[in-house]
Formats: structure tokens, C-alpha cells, sequence
């Protein structure tokens, strides 16, 4: 399946990535109003003309190959408290690629509101590493990280439990980064079965040591 074409990704508990649609804006309108995403993301939409913009943005990622952002939906009926819709986003989930020629790209994600508390964020993660990894195989990915600030625990756990190990942390940069950041590491299955055991262990039990920059 070639990258760029990619219409739908399958994720384990029912869960589908697919390509943000026009449709859609209401929904991450909706979902930038919550204020854990003012908190949590440096990135911030808000009027139509700026949810029509982010929209465009992604577009243009998919279309350059340096960005692979999907909307996280269910394909059956959800517990959703508030009874949302099946096929309405649940989240964005992105691959950051700036450099094609590099082995290390970027993950990250958000949920909204009414669809944390049901593990879509560590389901879609598990479903974007599986991907990214099969479909830039060819152009060499073998590893992905995840960043995120200090506190923010569930972020912390959602990459731990899709085997992010915490590989180091980087200083704070105020004012746009007040805290450090925790650096989360995932190594492509052909990459971790290449390293001597002792040195997997190694790797997986890295504590986090201060980067020299950001």
C-alpha cells in the first residue's frame, strides 16, 4: 500500500484511523474548546477560518509526505457517555516526518474530551507504530519517539504501555516550554532484534539522562 493513498488504518478494539474530511471541522472545533487540549497543546485552533486552516495543514502533509495525520473513529457503536456518533473523531493521531532520509520520525496525538478513560490513545498509538513502521521500512524508519512535558502522566503511561520506553529527558525552554520533556523511544521490531540482549536492557531501562538541548 503506498503511504499517500493510504485511505483507512485498522486499529485493535474496533478502532479506524482515517484521513481528516472537511465534515469534521465541528468536531475538532468542539474539541479544542476542552481545556485540557489548551493545557496540554502548544498548537491551539479556534474560529472556523482556524480549523479550516489546521485542516489545510494537514492536507498539505500528506500531499508533501512530511506529515500523516489521522482522525481516530470506531467502526461499531462506543460507550460514549454523551452517545456521539460512530465514525466521529475520537482524536488525531500524526506521524511527523519532516526528513524522509532520516531513520527517527515523531508521533503524537490527542483525544478529546468524551473519549479518554477507554484507552483510544494507547490503541491508536499501537496502530500508527504498526503502520509507520510497515510502510517506511523500505525508507529505513527504525525508530520513533514521542515527546511530551514532565507532567503529563497520562502521557507518560499511554507511551510506556505501547512500548515507548523513556529514553531522556530534555530541559525546559521557557516561555514556550516551561518544563522539561520526557523523550519516549520505540524501536522498529527489525532494529530491537538486531541488538545484543545486553544491550536491548540497556536500552529499555534508560533512565532519562538531561539532554543538552531541545
Amino acid at each position: 500500500m503506498d503511504h499517500r493513498d493510504a485511505s483507512a488504518v485498522l486499529g485493535p478494539g474496533g478502532l479506524r484511523l482515517r484521513r481528516w474530511r472537511e465534515e469534521d471541522l465541528p468536531a475538532l472545533l468542539e474539541a479544542y474548546e476542552d481545556p485540557a487540549m489548551r493545557r496540554w497543546l502548544a498548537t491551539q485552533v479556534s474560529g472556523a477560518d482556524g480549523a479550516a486552516d489546521w485542516l489545510e495543514a494537514q492536507r498539505r502533509g500528506w500531499a508533501t509526505g512530511t506529515r500523516f495525520a489521522f482522525a481516530v473513529t470506531e467502526t461499531v457503536d462506543g460507550d460514549w457517555p454523551d452517545g456521539g456518533p460512530v465514525g466521529a473523531p475520537l482524536g488525531n493521531i500524526v506521524l511527523k516526518r519532516p526528513d524522509p532520509r532520516s531513520d527517527c520520525s515523531e508521533v503524537g496525538y490527542w483525544t478529546t474530551a468524551a473519549a479518554r478513560g477507554r484507552g483510544v490513545a494507547s490503541r491508536a498509538l499501537t496502530a500508527l507504530t504498526d503502520w509507520a513502521f510497515a510502510e517506511f521500512a523500505e525508507q529505513g524508519l527504525a525508530r520513533l519517539e514521542l515527546l511530551h512535558q514532565v507532567d503529563n502522566e497520562a502521557s507518560c503511561r499511554v507511551a510506556e504501555k505501547c512500548g515507548y520506553a523513556l529514553a531522556r529527558v530534555i530541559p525546559a525552554l521557557p516561555p514556550d516550554y516551561p518544563l522539561d520533556g520526557h523523550v519516549h523511544v520505540r524501536e522498529a521490531p527489525s532494529v530491537a532484534l538486531s541488538r545484543p540482549a545486553g544491550r536491548r536492557a540497556e536500552a529499555a531501562g534508560t533512565g532519562g539522562g538531561r539532554a543538552s538541548g531541545r
